[in-house]
């Protein structure tokens, strides 16, 4: 009988050499994320490759599945560890090797297996690890199936079965940048400079942007998990500012810049400006609704307002649903919703067919960026932004917070605003037009100033983010008034990045 899972023990002991560590606050709405070592062990991965396969049984679905892994230090051998459990629970296991979070998911299509494991910590910190799983492409799992992990996992209810296989698959890699690139070539020459922090997809973003005929400059793409330069992380002002000094430098059309695990894709236009991942989404719904009719999207509650007041969106007959921030519920919503295009401002882009398959991939993002700028010959990247309407918007901030106390904080702030709002009381002398609660709480102002306040799914700490279409002043005073509440909460630290 495999041993019952611990929430803590002592590293360099007898007893983590032979009990599971898992800590319960790694399973989160939509994936799995840890600091190796000191919240999950090795046998505590073994244990949720076991969790996860009799999931995948109890699901009903054809136990079946790929898995890949980042690349970090460990990560390998945390993908054998989780194999191990996997094979255990009766899982036929291809084994994709070194793969992008979207290569993975584009392995159960090209490999027609229904699960998915992509063992990542994404952008996070050196230290981190995580498994992103999926049992119905091109979905992932969400709060449903993450919960019947965690207690499948840490009850220790799983049942070991007959029939484990593992087989390598050499090719994949290859298989993925051919499905990209087969295509046609852009008409017009676009130079573009490609970031990727030294993350993973340094092995494949310059291969295939210059597959569908860009100009690459290549900008930390050689693999190195100490990520000496900074975190692989498109929202980290710190990898924005160095690809705008390279797209400068460079005199390059367009800089792009690529998460750790791939799925995501950071734009910085030819003035060295950087623009956020939903204005981006902003400037591709123009492009696509303009040659798509009656275009529906989904953005998470993070994004600007644009999306239901852009005049082109309007015109061009677009019609966006606003829904709950995280990977697993954009893709779910824009695959119920049959939308075009799920966009989150993180920088998850979610394109259905005919354009993508329906998971978030970086480099899908990063085509259709391109395709954009080469149906547009005569304006810049910088052109069309500029062409938006104005709005004064902040980066995602995130001040920390305790796992096992961010919910409750988020509770806590909900209730003050909705008291606020049942008071009458103005938030920075204006009074509050709407408050929207299906993802913490988007406080939304008379003149159409908001701001965000939800709880992180990925790290300890909360998600500030905060807009405003008239000016800068009120934008700064949106902040100050969410920052002053979160100030009087002592469960709420530093933050990450601050206004």
């Amino acid at each position: 009988m495999f041993p019952k899972p611990v929430a803590d023990l002592s590293p360099n002991t007898h007893a983590y050499e032979i009990t599971p560590l898992v800590k319960p606050t790694g399973f989160r709405e939509y994936d799995a994320r840890w600091l190796f070592e000191k919240e999950i062990n090795l046998m505590g991965i073994q244990a949720l490759g076991f969790g996860l396969g009799n999931v995948i049984h109890d699901l009903g679905v054809r136990p079946a599945i790929a898995v890949g892994h980042d690349f970090r230090s460990y990560s390998g051998s945390i993908k054998q560890a989780l194999i191990v459990g996997l094979m255990n629970a009766g899982c036929e296991v291809h084994d994709i090797g070194l793969a992008l979070s979207p290569v993975a998911y584009f392995s159960q299509f090209a490999l027609d297996v229904p699960c998915v494991a992509m063992v990542t910590a994404s952008h996070n910190a050196n230290g981190w690890t995580g498994v992103k799983m999926g049992a119905q492409r091109p979905l992932t799992f969400g709060p449903d199936e993450m919960s019947r992990l965690k207690k499948t996992v840490l009850n220790n209810t799983g049942q070991a079965r007959q029939g484990g296989t593992y087989t390598f698959v050499s090719d994949i890699a290859d298989q993925y940048i051919r499905d990209l690139t087969d295509r046609p070539k852009l008409e017009n020459k676009i130079k573009i400079v490609a970031a990727c922090g030294n993350g993973t997809a340094g092995a494949f973003a310059p291969q295939v942007l210059e597959g569908v005929g860009a100009e690459v400059v290549p900008l930390n793409c050689d693999l190195d998990h100490s990520f000496p330069n900074h975190n692989p992380n498109p929202e980290d002002m710190e990898m924005l500012h160095a690809l705008r000094d390279a797209v400068l430098s460079n005199n390059a059309d367009v800089g792009l810049a690529f998460d750790g695990d791939g799925d995501r894709c950071g734009v910085v236009d030819n003035t060295g400006e950087e623009i956020f991942a939903d204005k981006v989404g902003v400037m591709l719904a123009r492009d696509l609704s303009a040659r798509h009719e009656n275009a529906q999207f989904v953005v998470d509650v993070k994004s600007t307002g644009l999306y239901l007041t852009d005049p082109v969106l309007l015109e061009n007959g677009a019609k966006t649903d606003y829904w709950k921030t995280g990977h697993s519920y954009i893709k779910r919503r824009a695959h119920d919703l049959n939308a075009l295009v799920g966009f989150e401002k993180s920088g998850h882009y979610f394109f259905n067919p005919p354009i993508g398959r329906g998971y978030d991939d970086g480099l899908v993002s990063a085509i259709a960026i391109l395709d954009m700028l080469d149906r547009n010959p005569d304006k810049s990247m910088a052109d069309l932004r500029e062409a938006l309407p104005k709005t004064w918007g902040s980066p995602t901030m995130s001040p920390f917070c305790p796992d096992e106390k961010k919910y409750a904080v988020v509770e806590q702030v909900v209730q003050a605003y909705q008291q606020a709002e049942k008071a009458g009381e103005q938030i920075i002398g204006q009074p509050i037009r709407q408050l929207v609660t299906v993802n913490g709480v988007r406080i939304i102002l008379e003149d159409g100033t908001w701001g965000l306040v939800r709880a992180s799914s990925n790290v300890p700490g909360l998600v500030v983010v905060v807009e405003s279409p008239t000016s800068e002043e009120n934008m700064r005073a949106m902040f100050a008034d969410i920052d002053g509440r979160l100030s009087q909460i002592p469960e709420v630290g530093d933050y990450d990045q601050k206004l």
